[in-house]
């Protein structure tokens, strides 16, 4: 099968041919149809030193089973984290964080709701917001951000702000329900007074965003950009700050994050939520995708897809209620490595699932 391989140069994401990985207890092979691409994951690959392995949320159709899995059946789709080689056409899930993805539901759809929505949501309810408060969220035009803002105007907040990074993004965060916009190098310089900021940028716009807080205010922190704190600048508002992680809900209140999923679905599909995809890119082209990731020129989310990719920006708007098949045409074998690119084509549709063992030699 085809993976990316990540080779120390943060844009040698190659292409490589791998053996398809054979799910254990507890765990479910899917045949990758989406993989979501997270600020994270470019993060990893642009500071680390030695080549990493690449997570993500992956989606597709359930090809294999694992001893002692139950909800699950071959050739149902699902969607879930994926912690290791998630950018391949073969991903490995824990089935206790994995979902089924609805009947009208594309992969696309999947992989920018399910992993960023239950981000966004419990970052939400990590701030407490009460009604009539202000929220501030940054990162507002990404992934996570675009379905935090959606929750905050949903959720009875008095005043929903939106951070970006270029007036550019203004109109589209609007649009999503943002009752003002904030740059980021205004925040630096002139702060503001926000009772819960839900901050997605961290580094150095986070000691602006501490100072940005009123009296008794929240700040959540669920960035990978890391960042210091003076801890006098919360004393002095009697403010708190909290850290969150989707993984550390998903591995340990299992039921919460199972809560969440279900919720965004069914919010989703009563189009009360609405998935924001900036591009398809193919697979192979792994390190356009993660240059626009990191070049902050998303709107929405960047999905992987191992078929043909729609034009950017076609995934915008609301997905609920709509009936579309993945189109999923013919895929390559592939991995993203170090070294020599090898493609191997397999009919539309993938090989039968009775000859599973065929693509593993």
């Amino acid at each position: 099968m085809l993976r990316i391989h990540h080779h120390v140069d943060p844009t040698a994401l190659l292409p490589h041919r791998a053996d398809v990985p054979r799910p254990g207890p507890g765990e479910i092979l899917v045949h990758t149809e989406a993989v979501g691409v997270t600020l994270p994951s470019v993060r990893k690959v642009r500071e680390s030193p030695v080549p990493v392995t690449l997570g993500g949320e992956v989606a597709g159709e359930v090809v294999e089973v694992g001893p002692g899995v139950e909800g699950f059946a071959v050739g149902e789709r699902a969607t879930g984290l994926c912690f290791v080689d998630a950018y391949a056409e073969f991903a490995v899930l824990r089935h206790d964080m994995a979902s089924r993805i609805p009947a009208r539901a594309r992969a696309v759809d999947a992989v920018a709701l399910v992993r960023s929505g239950t981000v966004a949501r419990g970052a939400y309810e990590a701030g407490h917001v009460r009604p009539g408060e202000s929220v501030l969220v940054t990162a507002a035009a990404g992934g996570v951000g675009s379905l935090a803002l959606q929750l905050a105007a949903a959720g009875g907040a008095g005043r929903v702000v939106a951070a970006v990074g270029s007036a550019e993004k203004a109109a589209f965060v609007r649009e999503l329900g943002a009752d003002d916009v904030v740059l980021y190098e205004e925040l630096r310089e002139e702060g503001g007074s926000y009772d819960v900021i839900l901050d997605g940028v961290g580094g150095e716009l986070l000691g602006p965003c501490v100072r940005s807080l009123t009296m008794g205010g929240r700040l959540v922190a669920f960035s990978s950009g890391g960042g210091t704190v003076e801890a006098y600048e919360l004393l002095l508002r009697g403010a708190t700050m909290t850290g969150f992680q989707i993984r550390a809900v998903a591995t340990g209140r299992p039921e919460t994050y199972a809560r969440w999923v279900r919720e965004l679905w069914e919010s989703w599909g009563a189009g009360g939520l609405r998935t924001v995809v900036h591009e398809e890119i193919p697979l192979a082209e792994a390190a356009r995708a993660h240059a626009v990731v990191e070049q902050r020129r998303n709107l929405g989310k960047v999905v992987l897809v191992r078929t043909a990719p729609r034009e950017p920006g076609c995934g915008r708007g609301p997905r609920g209620g709509q009936d579309e098949s993945a189109g999923l045409g013919s895929f390559s074998s592939w991995q993203l490595g170090h070294g020599r690119y090898w493609l191997r084509r397999t009919p539309r549709g993938g090989p039968a699932r009775e000859s599973r063992r065929g693509i593993r030699e």
